[in-house]
């Protein structure tokens, strides 16, 4: 089996006052390539008439972002154009390629009502070939997204992205990336076989999963090995399991910001491109 390197406890990060915490990258950790960033904003009860989300407009280059929205909503905008409202159990996935500035907020029915938070949102890099890629967005509501049951319906997997059997994800994506959140009853196993030279990406949500025989409470994320492609998984109490695994890209990493690149000097040309307007204009 699989065995674990280390488990990462998430930092505890606020922003404003939305409560976050935040596994990677971290200081015993950088990345588990080609995944990059997490955070995890809540579980939080917000109440009527509040501000909601704090995300205003910022760029992006170089890299994707991958929100899951397990509770409330996220309004996203773009330079590109797009605009959309995402619910509970959806998911966005922005590949933000040469660069575009978007904003991530909350509806204004969620600002005036309020109500239970709880969303993720994952950087995946994109290789040195796809770093200047087109700008492309798409948001999927929970109907859109594959799902399908295991152990006797103990276990359902919402398929985001890749191949799981004879499944396939939503989002047909640039690069060969598995995604998914798993969500366990209490007493449900899951056997996985993932090549050993795919890195694993397993981040608890919620709950607690044995891990190859390892209790791992949630909000941790688990660094494995590359040793063999079987993982064993059972929960003690109902779960939840964000999970994802990819060939590894191998290519240097430089990230400043909101800007992921190769390179020193095109970190010093996105930043110049984004001054001088290259990145789309923001008119909203």
């Amino acid at each position: 089996m699989r065995t674990i390197k280390k488990i990462h406890k998430a930092e505890y990060s606020p922003i404003a006052d939305l409560v976050t915490y935040s596994p990677l990258p971290s200081r015993s950790l950088q990345q588990i390539d080609p995944f990059l960033f997490l955070n995890h904003h809540g579980h939080q009860v917000y109440k009527p008439n509040n501000r909601g989300l704090p995300f205003g407009p910022h760029p992006h280059r170089g890299m994707e972002t991958v929100t899951f929205i397990l509770e409330g909503d996220i309004m996203h905008k773009d330079s590109g154009g797009h605009e959309s409202v995402i619910t509970a159990g959806g998911v966005q996935w922005m590949t933000a390629g040469r660069g575009l500035i978007h904003a991530e907020v909350s509806s204004s029915e969620f600002k005036k009502t309020g109500g239970p938070l709880e969303i993720l949102q994952l950087w995946v890099n994109l290789p040195a070939k796809l770093k200047m890629t087109e700008p492309r967005y798409e948001g999927l509501q929970k109907e859109d997204i594959p799902s399908f049951t295991l152990d006797e319906g103990k276990v359902t997997v919402n398929l985001v992205s890749g191949n799981w059997e004879e499944h396939t994800g939503a989002f047909e994506t640039l690069s060969d990336i598995m995604l998914s959140t798993v969500y366990f009853q209490a007493s449900g196993k899951l056997t996985l076989q993932v090549p050993a030279e795919q890195n694993l990406f397993f981040y608890i949500i919620k709950g607690t999963l044995s891990v190859n025989g390892q209790e791992v409470p949630f909000r941790n994320l688990v660094e494995f090995n590359n040793d063999a492609p079987e993982l064993q998984v059972e929960a003690s109490e109902d779960s939840i399991l964000l999970l994802g695994h990819a060939v590894p890209f191998r290519e240097p990493v430089v990230a400043q910001g909101p800007f992921v690149m190769n390179t020193e000097a095109e970190i010093y040309q996105a930043y110049q491109d984004y001054q001088q307007g290259k990145f789309g204009s923001w008119n909203h």
